[in-house]
């Protein structure tokens, strides 16, 4: 049986993404999909996120971040693949 390999992630959101319960309800949908990472406010009023987990399971959070929590409206989710040495242990809501 072939293990899936993790991957890392780096997405950066935009759009209506602050105040709406982004954050916390990203972190509610990485955790249900058993990912790790951190996601953050940026002062621009965009979000950033770092996401690591089975390809496939990434996929399906990133399609999650361009509908986002209903008070949300997204406008764009940039994605870059992350050669990152540092492994997460857990999906926590970050200052950076």
């Amino acid at each position: 049986m072939d293990v899936p390999t993790n991957k890392t992630f780096t997405l950066h959101i935009t759009g209506k993404v602050q105040a709406v319960w982004y954050r916390a309800s990203a972190k509610d949908q990485a955790l249900s999909l058993g990912l790790t990472g951190k996601i953050w406010n940026n002062i621009d009023d965009s979000v950033g996120a770092i996401v690591q987990g089975p390809e496939n399971r990434i996929k399906s959070f990133i399609e999650w971040c361009k509908k986002g929590p209903p008070l949300a409206n997204v406008e764009k989710v940039e994605v870059e693949e992350s050669p990152v040495d540092y492994k997460f242990e857990s999906f926590e809501i970050s200052r950076k």
